[in-house]
């Protein structure tokens, strides 16, 4: 029973992968804009963060929510303080809503590709540029893209590189 559990998480990423239904974003940077704008349709994209219980951080959306058309690149920013007396290093860790969403979501720019270091009392807007692929289903009409961080202080972070496409 031990071994059939064990093997079901990597049988389960791996689908969830494959059909995009876990809410998890492409850990890809794209560094292409999208080659058209459907402007037949709008598109809500909400912004939601949430701080790891134990972080003295302030962290939050600038921007709350958004109308877009697929395929127009949009850049947002997210405000983050250290409020502890030491310097911090933290990882955002993003999520998407409805999961099926989250294979259409192209990020140019974010923070969540990097580890984020701020001294004591610092404070830093942390950008998102992105946008969302034309091909969205055309039942999904509000997407929510929601970020965590976490306290990785004392822990580096390995990155690999595809060429064409930066990956964390």
């Amino acid at each position: 029973m031990f071994g059939f559990g064990y093997a079901l998480v990597p049988i389960y990423n791996v689908l969830c992968k494959n059909l995009g239904i876990n809410g998890k974003p492409s850990e890809t940077a794209y560094a292409t804009i999208p080659a058209a704008i459907d402007t037949s349709r709008t598109i809500t994209v909400q912004f939601l963060s949430t701080v790891n219980a134990a972080l003295p951080w302030d962290f939050h959306a600038q921007t709350k929510q958004l109308k877009m058309y697929p395929g127009e690149m949009h850049r947002i920013a997210y405000y983050a303080k250290n409020r502890s007396d030491h310097t911090m290093c933290v990882q955002a860790i993003p999520s998407v809503t409805p999961g099926l969403a989250a294979k259409y979501l192209k990020k140019t720019e974010c923070f969540c590709f990097t580890q984020q270091t701020l001294a004591s009392n610092q404070t830093m807007d942390m950008p998102i540029l992105f946008h969302i692929d034309p091909d969205l289903p055309k039942n999904i009409s509000t997407v929510t893209i929601s970020y965590t961080l976490f306290d990785v202080t004392g822990y580096r972070l390995k990155t690999k590189h595809t060429p064409g496409r930066i990956s964390a």
